[in-house]
C-alpha cells in the first residue's frame, strides 16, 4: 500500500479492515463514532435488533432526538421513549429533545481528529471539520456498523487541491468549494 498523502488517505488507511485503497473499490471500514437522529433512527434501532446484539460494538454511539420535537399527538412522544429505552438498553447515548441539533452538538461535543463517523443523518460529515472522515449512510449500513461489522464503502477518488494568492474579501470557502466542484465536473446542471 503507498503511504498516504493527504489526511483522507491517511484516515481511510488507519481505519482500512479489508479491500485496498483503489478508487472505485469496496472497502471495509473500522468506526469509531455513530451518530443517529430521530427522523432516521427508528428504523436504524429496528434493524440493529433484528442483527440479535447484547450491545453495541462501537466505541461510541449517540442517539439525537432534534427533528420531531413537537408533541402534536402521542405519536413523537411515544417514539422518542422507544429511542430512549432502545438507548439504554444497548448502550447508546441519549441527547433528548431541546439538548441541540444533530450535528452542531457531536461536531462541539464528541467529533475527534483522527476518528471514523458514520451518521444516519446527511449532515454528519460535518464532524469532518474536525478532521474525521465523516460520511452519512442510511439507517442499515449505520446499524451494521454499530454492531461491529464496519463500514463498507466504494473507495473515494481522492483529489489533491492546491490555492495559491488571495481572493476578494466576499469569497467564502463554499464558495472555492462550489467552483472546484464545477471546474472538475462533479456538479450536474
Amino acid at each position: 500500500m503507498n503511504t498516504p498523502r493527504n489526511l483522507t488517505r491517511k484516515l481511510l488507511a488507519d481505519h482500512l479492515l479489508d479491500g485496498d485503497l483503489v478508487a472505485g473499490e469496496e472497502v471495509n471500514l473500522a468506526v469509531d463514532q455513530i451518530l443517529i437522529e430521530d427522523a432516521t433512527g427508528s428504523m436504524t434501532a429496528l434493524q440493529f435488533e433484528v442483527l440479535e446484539q447484547d450491545r453495541i460494538s462501537v466505541p461510541l454511539a449517540v442517539m439525537y432526538v432534534d427533528h420531531n420535537v413537537l408533541q402534536i399527538d402521542d405519536k413523537n412522544m411515544d417514539e422518542h421513549r422507544y429511542l430512549q429505552s432502545f438507548s439504554a438498553r444497548y448502550g447508546i447515548h441519549y441527547s433528548r429533545p431541546g439538548n441541540g441539533i444533530s450535528h452542531y452538538v457531536h461536531l462541539e461535543r464528541f467529533a475527534r481528529p483522527g476518528g471514523l463517523l458514520v451518521g444516519a443523518d446527511s449532515h454528519s460529515t460535518m464532524a469532518g471539520a474536525l478532521g474525521m472522515f465523516a460520511v452519512g449512510a442510511g439507517g442499515l449500513d449505520v446499524a451494521v456498523a454499530m454492531a461491529g461489522h464496519g463500514f463498507s464503502v466504494e473507495c473515494p477518488k481522492v483529489v489533491g487541491v492546491e490555492l495559491r494568492g488571495e481572493l476578494p474579501a466576499w469569497v467564502q470557502s463554499k464558495d472555492i468549494i462550489l467552483e472546484l466542484l464545477d471546474v472538475t465536473g462533479c456538479v450536474g446542471d
